[in-house]
């Protein structure tokens, strides 16, 4: 089986969702499957000196527009959540959580974290949010809302921002196929190629 493509994106980036979006069936296409990755830009930011994309007086603005422009390019329903940017160390460590139970269902619950915020505009920063969400994907609150609080499953995703960052990873998303980086939803095109062709 080739190597999947290693997706890694942050719960509150829009262009993570909308690479979310599109890269599964980018992928099947290709016969590869996906591993999904989430991270926390907060620390990539603190180690490039980055801030937010929306913060960024006329840049922000521009991405704002953009977010919504891309997304009908994609033919994707986009909101911009209640209280953006928001926190996403409880969505990331559910996911971990999860993953480490069940693969399939950790993606589902990335895939509904991403549809709370970006489609129905719900800020899931909060944990309460979180596990209300996990719940509606069947899975069980009260079991998630200790691992929330655990400490090995707090250190699962300091360990896993770790080696993330040590990949070199930066912004949301970020795409490795076969060793070689792609930075941004715009790049999907790209890997379509990159895939098709066996590189450049």
């Amino acid at each position: 089986m080739p190597a999947p493509l290693d997706f890694y994106f942050d719960f509150s980036s829009p262009y993570g969702y909308l690479a979310s979006c599109r890269i599964d069936d980018l992928a099947a296409r290709h016969g590869r499957k996906v591993n999904w990755r989430p991270f926390l830009l907060g620390v990539a930011f603190k180690l490039t000196g980055a801030t937010p994309l929306t913060s960024q007086g006329p840049k922000g603005d521009y991405a704002l527009h953009d977010f919504a422009r891309t997304a009908r390019r994609l033919g994707v329903p986009f909101t911009m959540p209640d209280g953006f940017p928001f926190a996403t160390v409880a969505a990331a460590r559910a996911f971990y959580w999860l993953l480490d139970r069940d693969e399939d269902a950790a993606h589902a619950l990335a895939r509904a974290l991403f549809d709370a915020a970006f489609v129905r505009g719900l800020n899931i920063g909060p944990a309460d949010t979180v596990i209300q969400i996990a719940r509606d994907q069947g899975i069980d609150g009260d079991e998630l809302r200790a691992a929330l609080q655990d400490a090995g499953v707090k250190q699962r995703l300091r360990d896993q921002i770790e080696l993330i960052i040590s990949y070199g990873v930066f912004g949301s998303p970020y795409i490795i196929v076969d060793g070689e980086p792609f930075w941004g939803v715009d790049r999907l095109p790209h890997i379509d190629q990159w895939l098709s062709e066996g590189g450049w």
